[in-house]
């Protein structure tokens, strides 16, 4: 059995309310040195059998379609998890 994982963030333009809270708590814990916090979403899809470029495609197009607002989100990577089959489906593809 394969995985898929799909990243999906907010477009850069978009305020991310959410980056920003974690941006102010990280100093206030002792973590300092991060300037910037962009918080997303990851999915992972289980699928039978081996995770091939067609698998790796039709999950693309249920990213664009589905897991994502492409008003306000960009699906950023699209590839298989570690230990399954072949390559990544990047997000210029």
């Amino acid at each position: 059995m394969g995985r898929v994982v799909i990243d999906v963030m907010p477009k850069p333009e978009i305020l991310d309310p959410q980056g920003k809270a974690v941006v102010g708590a990280l100093p206030r814990l002792g973590f300092t040195g991060f300037t910037g916090v962009r918080q997303g979403k990851r999915f992972e899809l289980e699928v039978d059998g081996e995770v091939t470029d067609e698998v790796l495609e039709q999950a693309r197009r249920a990213a664009e379609t589905l897991l994502s607002n492409p008003v306000i989100e960009d699906v950023v990577s699209v590839r298989a998890a570690e230990g399954a089959a072949t390559g990544a489906v990047g997000a210029g593809a």
